[in-house]
């Protein structure tokens, strides 16, 4: 499964690379070039601004979960205590097997 910041990660190499590519072909002057690059530029800068609603999107829901968690764990703290404790020693016993 393709998380989504692996998802970011590649889309922000395919930029970088897409940049490189026209810096490469900045020289080049043929109609079909200058109408490629043209578009290349115009999907680079809508790229980036998914990326950055993207990466917006998965930040907040980052805080979100760690704003619900911090709440379960100061309305549950014996609940939250055992479950790490059987967290602990189910990691324990499968790292012990090796």
């Amino acid at each position: 499964m393709v998380t989504k910041e692996k998802m970011v990660d590649d889309l922000k190499q395919v930029i970088v690379d897409a940049e490189a590519l026209l810096q490469a072909t900045a020289h080049q002057t043929e109609d079909k070039v200058a109408d490629l690059r043209a578009r290349l530029v115009d999907n680079i800068h809508t790229a980036r601004e998914r990326l950055a609603e993207a990466d917006a999107a998965l930040r907040a829901k980052t805080r979100e979960v760690a704003r619900v968690t911090d709440t379960y764990v100061h309305d549950n703290p014996w609940k939250a205590i055992g479950v790490a404790a059987g967290a602990g020693l189910v990691i324990g016993l499968l790292i012990g097997r090796r």
